[in-house]
């Protein structure tokens, strides 16, 4: 199993090129946030467009809508209750997050069934929260599977592969990605990455970060990423080890790492990887 180290980030964070638009940089559609969990689908968005993707839209419950543009103005909202319009923006998307604080009832079902129905051959979909609850238990089709992310904690991981989080082995984990033919970022303290071509560790990870909301965060980075960035499985393990050292570097400082800190702190980040690219270039 490879390990991640700053190597992923430095081989995916490029100077963006001058003769560049919002299209250049990836269109992405985040789809959950019920009436109750809708701080989750509010916490990917900030973290998708703070990780640079060109234009973010997000599809959630009306009553989120407020707090959406007040704190984040530059992301797009639509009613879920709107399908044809809901349908159509799928369409647009690049990459598209269904998940984060969806919930588990009849209407989560019915908005997850179509996003898996329409997405296309070139979209890439990412699977999260609830959404994993809901796929495990209904035992659906992925049209594209090969272009999927699923990002499950242990248990929601055990609903989908059947594996208790005692067996949850490298070999056991590789077995069923391999039958799922899907890629998964298994989240934990040292979150691990199984692709078709390989596996990875995350050696970092700081109990500072145990907080609500930081899986969202990720999901959301995830899908900031793949939007933006043209060799999807390097994006992933860059979004996924970056999300931990902004983490951890906070953590030295502060007690309690918040997940819209890390936000915060991206395009920082992402400068900073950007000119460390640079010199290397240009030794």
């Amino acid at each position: 199993m490879k390990e991640l180290s700053q190597e992923n980030l430095t081989a995916v964070i490029q100077s963006r090129p001058q003769i560049s638009h919002k299209g250049t940089f990836g269109r992405a559609v985040l789809i959950g946030g019920n009436e109750t969990y809708g701080g989750a689908i509010i916490m990917s968005a900030e973290a998708c467009v703070k990780a640079g993707c060109g234009l973010t839209s997000v599809i959630t419950a009306e009553k989120n809508h407020t707090a959406l543009h007040a704190r984040l103005p530059e992301a797009m909202v639509l009613d879920w209750t709107d399908t044809q319009e809901f349908s159509d923006l799928i369409d647009t998307a690049d990459v598209i997050l269904v998940g984060p604080g969806l919930g588990l009832d009849t209407h989560s079902q019915q908005v997850l069934e179509i996003v898996l129905r329409k997405q296309k051959p070139e979209q890439w979909f990412v699977i999260d929260g609830s959404a994993i609850t809901l796929f495990a238990q209904n035992h659906y089709a992925l049209n594209y599977p090969k272009q999927v992310v699923f990002t499950p904690h242990q248990m929601e991981w055990e609903r989908l592969s059947g594996l208790t989080i005692a067996n949850q082995t490298i070999e056991n984990n590789q077995s069923a990605q391999k039958q799922i033919n899907t890629s998964i970022v298994l989240k934990s303290h040292q979150t691990e990455i199984y692709t078709a071509s390989s596996q990875y560790r995350n050696p970092l990870g700081t109990p500072a970060m145990a907080t609500g909301g930081m899986g969202d965060t990720l999901a959301g980075m995830i899908t900031g990423f793949l939007a933006q960035f043209q060799n999807k499985e390097a994006a992933l393990c860059a979004a996924v080890y970056l999300h931990s050292l902004i983490g951890e570097e906070l953590g030295k400082e502060n007690y309690v790492v918040l997940p819209t800190e890390i936000s915060k702190n991206l395009p920082h980040y992402l400068k900073r990887f950007e000119r460390l690219n640079n010199k290397t270039e240009e030794k």
